[in-house]
């Protein structure tokens, strides 16, 4: 056992056999051992107890300081990014929590060089990867208060000026998140002390020769970013192109999106068909998978039974106001049935329609218009002295689109 102990220090780097094993010893024992112990309280009362109570603070403050209705407001707006919020809050707390590790100046004068520049290195690799989670939490969160107000409130504020909303608000979400990845880099490479700059003039000027020597591949290659950011298919969806005019439309499923190419699957003979991205782009392409509708239904119960006057009058309200602040609505499939319950007093109103969007994001930004919609039926009603309640919960029901 000794010959083999003898022989493996052989093979250590002449720095690491100048250090004393007694010397390692008294500085895990002594330094190390308790800071670790310290930082391991300090995450578990990040993780467990503190980031999860602050925004449980947070809510008890505002529903004392504020109304009702604004307490409620506030929480819609904030329960979709609360997760987010809290593990940022976390992160942040564990990076603080990491200066329990510096290593003091009179212990560095005490310990052996070589032990000093080992910890150094590591500290600094951790104190990296801890900034580094810090600011990708930080601007998910930022990203996803950003979508909230867009959703919230941009999509009111657009009403107010152009009295019209579309996806173009889609838009101006991607735009912002590019935004706050940009800000978070820039942050990142600050606080780490990198010019990230130069960087980025020494590539502009690296990608100007490059762009002379290889365009058509660098064209392909933006044609690929172009489809990531557009989305106008996916894999594992249907579509139907035609790429030379005389000629029958391909249709088929989307196998995959490569760096350079799509490969679509022919549904006729069942071959694989590879299409430049770049064609692909410059191509109209009719998306079958995303031939989908979703219809709405609600209902509005009053308390007593409406005459026939005021029947009239909820059903011409209720039509305008869906047709004036929906979008992406089918075409005179709003339907608006007034009658009588067996199980309680009064009238109740069930309001139906359909709404069409090409992907989640759409869906979600028209079930958003849908609440502005509610808001705006209830405000012309009661301004006519109509009270009613909106029955809980605005049922979505998707349906599928006749080809």
């Amino acid at each position: 056992m000794k010959l083999i102990a003898f022989n493996l220090t052989e093979w250590l780097p002449e720095w690491w056999q100048e250090i004393e094993l007694e010397e390692i010893r008294n500085f895990l024992l002594e330094f190390l051992g308790p800071r670790f112990g310290i930082l391991l309280i300090c995450i578990i009362l990040a993780v467990i107890i503190i980031a999860p109570l602050t925004p449980r603070i947070i809510y008890c403050f505002m529903e004392k300081s504020l109304p009702s209705a604004k307490y409620q407001e506030y929480k819609a707006f904030s329960d979709p990014f609360r997760r987010s919020f809290v593990w940022t809050v976390s992160l942040i707390l564990i990076n603080i929590s990491l200066n329990a590790l510096t290593l003091p100046a009179q212990r560095r004068e005490n310990l052996n060089e070589n032990i000093v520049n080992i910890y150094d290195k590591s500290f600094n690799i951790i104190d990296v990867i801890g900034d580094l989670a810090v600011t990708v939490s930080a601007a998910w969160l930022a990203s996803n208060i950003a979508k909230q107000t867009l959703r919230i409130y941009g999509i009111a504020l657009l009403k107010r000026v152009t009295q019209e909303v579309n996806d173009l608000i889609l838009i101006f979400e991607n735009t912002v998140n590019v935004i706050i990845g940009f800000l978070a880099a820039m942050i990142f490479a600050q606080t780490q002390n990198i010019n990230l700059i130069a960087i980025l003039t020494g590539l502009g000027i690296g990608g100007v020769a490059v762009a002379f020597a290889a365009q058509e591949a660098l064209s392909q290659i933006l044609a690929t970013i172009v489809i990531y950011l557009d989305r106008p298919y996916l894999p594992g969806e249907y579509v139907r192109i035609n790429f030379v005019a005389p000629q029958d439309d391909v249709y088929g499923r989307i196998e995959s999106i490569g760096l350079r190419s799509t490969k679509l699957r022919i549904s006729a003979t069942n071959t694989l068909l590879v299409v430049p991205n770049s064609l692909m782009v410059s191509k109209d392409i009719e998306n079958i998978s995303r031939g989908t509708k979703i219809m709405v239904l609600f209902f509005l119960d009053f308390s007593r039974v409406l005459i026939e006057s005021e029947r009239a009058l909820v059903e011409q309200v209720t039509k305008d106001s869906l047709n004036k602040e929906m979008f992406g609505l089918d075409p005179g499939s709003i339907q608006v049935v007034l009658f009588e319950p067996e199980d309680r007093p009064g009238t109740r109103v069930r309001i139906s329609l359909f709404v069409m969007g090409s992907s989640e994001e759409s869906i979600m930004l028209r079930k958003r218009l849908v609440e502005i919609a509610n808001q705006s039926i209830s405000k012309q009603l009661q301004a006519q002295g109509l009270q009613f309640d909106f029955a809980e919960p605005t049922i979505y029901v998707d349906s599928p689109v006749t080809l």
